[in-house]
């Protein structure tokens, strides 16, 4: 039987060593919740599975990929695995650290106009295209940007960010490490505002959005190293 939402209240148990805190996010794979562990009171996440037709062992895959990303400060990092009976099914769930900060989508809406300031955006930005490019560099790819799947805390001069979930497209390729930049990409062009913060964007902004065309993101960045390089190099006008 397929599940598509699992929406579990506060304060449900989830498996016979936790329960539940809040809700923090979801993907196509399944949703990630605050949970709390009762024996000792100590917070973390739980991200749970949704059993979906012709996909097979996904938590496996999943808990395999963070554990070969284990270095990348951008990747929350894994503990062990559960099952749970949800709805009457029983499905499988991944526990990992809790980080402290805010789902972006909830950030940005806290924000003036929904969105951040150029300078702001182009420092979150640099921090996802650094955590990303970190990924690229071992072969692995994410497959899901987008701001309910980035955890964003301001800290100093900048942000720091880690990602939620992970989206199996398969074995890493070329292609794969492209399409996160595409996301990247889309993800800062609703940093900035969407379509009407890109109208009246500097042209710093639009020399990384270009216009959402991705065949000129493609000629420019083929990676997340790439963004981060591009980023570095901006020139501000005075």
């Amino acid at each position: 039987m397929a599940v598509t939402a699992f929406d579990l209240p506060a304060g449900r148990t989830l498996g016979p060593h936790y329960h539940i805190i809040e809700f923090l996010g979801g993907g196509w794979e399944g949703e990630v919740y605050k949970v709390q562990e009762r024996s000792t009171g100590i917070l973390r996440a739980a991200k749970l599975f949704y059993n979906r037709p012709r996909r097979s062992q996904p938590l496996l895959k999943y808990a395999k990929k963070l554990y070969k990303l284990r270095a990348c400060p951008i990747v929350i990092q894994y503990h062990h695995r559960g099952l749970a009976t949800v709805h009457g099914l029983q499905v499988e769930f991944l526990i990992s650290d809790l980080v402290e900060g805010e789902v972006l989508s909830k950030f940005l809406e806290r924000q003036r106009g929904k969105r951040l300031p150029p300078f702001e955006a182009v420092h979150l930005l640099y921090s996802l295209a650094q955590g990303i490019e970190q990924i690229h560099f071992v072969g692995e790819y994410h497959g899901d940007i987008h701001s309910d799947n980035v955890i964003v805390k301001r800290r100093g001069l900048g942000f720091e960010v880690q990602l939620l979930d992970f989206f199996d497209l398969g074995k890493p390729s070329k292609l794969k490490l492209q399409y996160d930049v595409y996301e990247l990409v889309d993800l800062f062009y609703e940093i900035i505002g969407g379509a009407a913060g890109y109208r009246v964007a500097d042209a710093n902004l639009k020399s990384i959005i270009k216009g959402r065309k991705r065949t000129l993101i493609k000629k420019q960045f083929r990676n997340a190293g790439d963004l981060r390089v591009a980023l570095e190099n901006l020139e501000w006008e005075e």
